[in-house]
C-alpha cells in the first residue's frame, strides 16, 4: 500500500514559487479563475502586485504571460491541465513555443486527477501534442521534492515550459533533497537487468513498489524516473534496451503518442528490444476515482508487476 506525502505536488510548487517571488519581483503568477484549486490564494495575498488574475480566459492567460514575458518578466501561468493543452493550444503553439516566450504553464490537476469529471476535464493527449512544438519544454514531476527543485530550475532558467501536476497527494518517491535533477537525464531509481520499468509523473512510486514485489519473485526490475519528457534521455532508454531483456513503459496519458511512444521511437530505430506500453486505451476514461482509474487500467504497481510478469513470459 502507497501512503501519500500530506503535500500535494500543486501546493509545493506554487509555495517554492512564492518563496522566489518575494526575493525576485519579476516573477509573476497568472491563474484563469483556479486561485484554489491552483493553491495560489496565499500568493495572491501576500504578493498582490505580482498577481494575476484573469478570469476563465485561458487564451487570455497565455497572451497576457507572453507579453509580460517580452517585458522581461518571469511570468508561470496556472490553471487546469485540461484547458491549457486544449482550449488555449493556439496560443501556447504561436505566443509561446513559436515566439519562445520564457513563460511556464503549471497545468494542475492534470491527467485524471479530474477523473469523476468525464473526459471534458482530463488531459491525457498534453506529452503527445506539446512535444511536438518547437523549443516547448515538458515535465511531469513524480513527487513533492522533485516538484520543488523543478520550480526553481524553472525561474532561475526561464524558457518556454509545461509542468503537469496532480490534484492530490502522492507517495514520496524521493527520501530527501540528496537526488540528482537534471532537465533531460532520466533517474534510476532501482538496479536490475532481467527488465526495465520506465515510468513518469504519479506513475512513478507505483513503478517502485512494482519493483519491490517483483523482486520478491526473483524478478529484479529497473526502474526509470523520466520526470523530463522533453529534453528526454535517449541514453537512458538505449541503455536499458541493451542491458535488459525488455521495456515497460507505464504513464496516466494516452497510450498513443505519450512516453510510450517516445520509447519505441527511439529503441525501434536504434535499438529494438521487446516492450509494452501500459497507459489509457483509446476510450473515455471510466468515472471513478483517480487510483480506481489507475487500477482499472493496470497503471498501478498490482497492474505492473501483472504485466511486467506477462512480459517475461
Amino acid at each position: 500500500m502507497l501512503t501519500p506525502n500530506k503535500i500535494p505536488c500543486r501546493k509545493s510548487f506554487t509555495s517554492t514559487l512564492q518563496e522566489l517571488a518575494e526575493k525576485d519581483k519579476n516573477i509573476i503568477a497568472v491563474t484563469s479563475d483556479a486561485s484554489g484549486s491552483a493553491t495560489l490564494t496565499d500568493f495572491g495575498k501576500a504578493l498582490p502586485e505580482q498577481f494575476v488574475e484573469v478570469g476563465i480566459a485561458e487564451q487570455d492567460a497565455v497572451g497576457i504571460s507572453a507579453g509580460l514575458a517580452s517585458a522581461g518578466k518571469k511570468p508561470f501561468i496556472f490553471g487546469p491541465a485540461c484547458f491549457y493543452v486544449a482550449r488555449a493550444l493556439e496560443q501556447v503553439k504561436v505566443d509561446l513555443a513559436y515566439s519562445q516566450m520564457p513563460v511556464t504553464i503549471c497545468g494542475v490537476s492534470g491527467g485524471v486527477a479530474y477523473s469523476q469529471l468525464g473526459a471534458t476535464h482530463h488531459s491525457l493527449h498534453d506529452i503527445a501534442v506539446l512535444r511536438t512544438f518547437p523549443g516547448m519544454e515538458v515535465y511531469l514531476p513524480c513527487d513533492v521534492r522533485q516538484t520543488r527543485k523543478l520550480c526553481i530550475d524553472l525561474a532561475e532558467r526561464p524558457r518556454p515550459a509545461y509542468v503537469r501536476v496532480g490534484r492530490n497527494a502522492v507517495p514520496d518517491v524521493y527520501e530527501n533533497d540528496d537526488f540528482d535533477f537534471t532537465p533531460g537525464k532520466a533517474n534510476q531509481l532501482t538496479d536490475g537487468n532481467d527488465m526495465t520499468i520506465i515510468a513518469t509523473g504519479e506513475t512513478v512510486a507505483h513503478a517502485v513498489e512494482a519493483a519491490k514485489q517483483l523482486r520478491q519473485k526473483g524478478i529484479e526490475a529497473r526502474v526509470l524516473d523520466m520526470f523530463s519528457l522533453k529534453p528526454f534521455d535517449k541514453e537512458a532508454v538505449l541503455k536499458a534496451a541493451r542491458e535488459t531483456k525488455c521495456i515497460l513503459t507505464v504513464e496516466e496519458h494516452s497510450m498513443f503518442g505519450g512516453l510510450g511512444g517516445l520509447v519505441a521511437e527511439i529503441t525501434a530505430q536504434e535499438c529494438p528490444v521487446k516492450m509494452r506500453i501500459l497507459g489509457i486505451p483509446d476510450e473515455n476514461v471510466i468515472h471513478a476515482s483517480p487510483l480506481e482509474v489507475f487500477h482499472h487500467y493496470g497503471i498501478d504497481y498490482e497492474g505492473i508487476v501483472a504485466a511486467a510478469e506477462e512480459l517475461l513470459r
